[in-house]
């Protein structure tokens, strides 16, 4: 297992999940502000700290999100992921940061842990892995909601949940406002997520009402960007990858159905503001450019290879004609708006698939190298 740990303590939880981490090197102090410290076994050094903990840290936004929060030297960060949609690539260069921990752990189970401020990215987001298992994508979406939420109680920590646009199904409003209820399909293929974040809203909310916590509900739209994962089947990743490989770019429908595109820079500092303000919302974090799905493949097509063909196929089921944050209240509470363009991101995107593609073909060639290498020792034997 990679291990990181905070500067004092150890991360239990990857041998019991349900354990807390042990404080023994360093106890949790209120100063005269209110704020707390950290008093290490030397005895000499304490400052203000707060603690954080990112859940679906390994994963795409939560790995952007930990390395933001890592830039604050103030900051020290749990991050804790079960590693079925994360890579522990995402935050290998953290191991070692006396700042940063990572525990295995999946948040359908309980784990006791201290901490200030808790940020709850666990699932998976892409249809290829909350499909793969849709009762699975329900547990993570309600008994983990439910799990966090009752560790930020236990703490007076802060809570935010990325929620999403699929809340909003397929939408009659456009561009979708955080009033508009949606219209859904509760027993659809894709189900198991929209209406699973739908219930983690309303958990969020009900521990607001009954038990005063803090929480802040973000609803993300489509967010790429470097780490995305090349299988994990959304319309970004799949362009790419498929123009990388000089295959078809697959579109389907008409690709006449829109999007918008937010870049995971401007998504994490949006959740940042959110989680550090005072309107707990919900509030849409997206980029207000729409684009069709066919004017996504053209972009890609004309960034990789012109010449590059797009082949259609029939629409899946379920999937939304419309897709457009209203971003209003983002703007006025937050002071927040995405700044980074699609073509400019595409182009970070692609570099990073690109980077990543070719460095998987290097290791694939050395290993087909060696196999080839053992077979003739075992002929000659």
């Amino acid at each position: 297992e990679i291990r990181g740990s905070l500067a004092g303590t150890h991360p239990s939880g990857l041998q019991n999940p349900a354990a807390p981490i042990s404080m023994s090197a360093q106890a949790a102090q209120l100063n005269s502000a209110g704020k707390k410290k950290l008093v290490f076994n030397t005895g000499s050094i304490s400052r203000p700290v707060k603690r954080i903990l990112v859940t679906g840290g390994a994963g795409f936004i939560g790995s952007h999100l930990i390395d933001r929060l890592l830039q604050d030297e103030l900051n020290e960060v749990i991050c804790v992921d079960n590693c079925f949609s994360g890579q522990k690539s995402n935050i290998y260069k953290h191991i070692g940061n006396p700042r940063f921990e990572f525990i295995r752990h999946d948040v359908v189970h309980p784990i006791q842990l201290e901490v200030d401020q808790v940020y709850h990215l666990a699932c998976p987001a892409s249809p290829v892995f909350y499909q793969d298992n849709p009762i699975k994508t329900i547990k993570t979406n309600v008994l983990g909601t439910v799990n966090m939420l009752g560790l930020a109680k236990r703490c007076k920590a802060r809570f935010l949940i990325t929620s999403t646009s699929e809340v909003y199904g397929d939408p009659e409003v456009h561009p979708q406002v955080e009033e508009y209820w949606g219209n859904v399909n509760p027993i659809g293929i894709r189900s198991c997520y929209d209406e699973g974040k739908r219930i983690a809203e309303t958990l969020c909310m009900e521990y607001y009402r009954q038990h005063n916590l803090q929480i802040r509900i973000a609803r993300i739209f489509n967010t790429y960007g470097p780490r995305m994962l090349e299988n994990d089947g959304r319309v970004v990743s799949n362009f790419i990858v498929q123009a990388l490989r000089n295959k078809p770019i697959t579109v389907y429908g008409k690709g006449d159905q829109t999007r918008s595109f937010c870049y995971v820079d401007d998504q994490v500092d949006g959740l940042i503001r959110l989680m550090n303000g005072d309107h707990m919302g919900p509030i849409n974090i997206g980029n207000p450019g729409e684009y069709t799905i066919l004017q996504l493949a053209n972009t890609i097509q004309n960034i990789i290879n012109p010449k590059a063909q797009i082949v259609f196929k029939p629409l899946p089921s379920d999937d939304p004609k419309k897709r457009k944050p209203d971003i209003t209240k983002a703007r006025k509470f937050l002071g927040w708006e995405p700044k980074v363009n699609l073509e400019e991101g595409l182009k970070h995107t692609i570099a990073d698939f690109s980077s990543r593609m070719t460095k998987e073909q290097k290791l694939k060639a050395v290993s087909n190298e060696e196999k080839s290498k053992v077979e003739v020792d075992t002929k000659l034997e």
